[in-house]
């Protein structure tokens, strides 16, 4: 399994940033490949299944996820649940004010794991002369971009404004 973290302070309060991130739909926002993320059936806790939408170069495909398991306000959990061994969670954890009664900063971090190898080949209706393995091998290091961009666009909107924020990111993966 392939496996990347991306993690950054974000000023704002945990159970507002751990609200936030229970929002999928807007994930579509943040992403430069998300197309679309609609929910199949439930209402955000575990068993909550989406319908993802990529688009990328020539190619669009859907994948499948589901919530596996959240802790409010410190973890939600997910998987992809069709064509590719993949999942993961946010983790939300409160930093500690001595001047603050209540946290008011925390740490996010989006922590993914992936067997590239595992992708179906059947997923994708390939243009002609158009190998699946040339399109793994471009796609794949996109993931460690999307992931960054995601994340500091998230801080965006949770501090309603515009910083450099500062990523901190571990790859254990030679592709990404």
């Amino acid at each position: 399994m392939d496996e990347l973290v991306v993690r950054t302070e974000v000023y704002a309060d945990p159970e507002t940033v751990y609200e936030f991130l229970l929002d999928f739909q807007g994930y579509a926002h943040y992403s430069e490949y998300l197309r679309e993320v609609r929910t199949l059936a439930g209402d955000g806790g575990p068993g909550t299944r989406y319908a993802l939408t990529f688009a990328w170069w020539k190619l669009t495909y859907t994948a499948r996820s589901e919530v596996t398991g959240v802790e409010p306000p410190e973890r939600i959990d997910w998987k992809i649940t069709k064509d590719i061994d993949a999942g993961g969670c946010w983790r939300v954890t409160p930093i500690e004010d001595d001047d603050a009664a209540e946290p008011t900063k925390c740490e996010v971090a989006l922590e993914v794991e992936f067997d590239p190898g595992s992708a179906s080949s059947d997923a994708l209706d390939l243009p002609r002369l158009v190998s699946f393995d040339w399109v793994l091998k471009k796609a794949v290091p996109l993931i460690r971009g999307e992931a960054e961009r995601v994340v500091e666009r998230a801080v965006r909107d949770l501090e309603g404004s515009t910083r450099d924020v500062d990523l901190e990111v571990y790859v254990d993966s030679d592709r990404i």
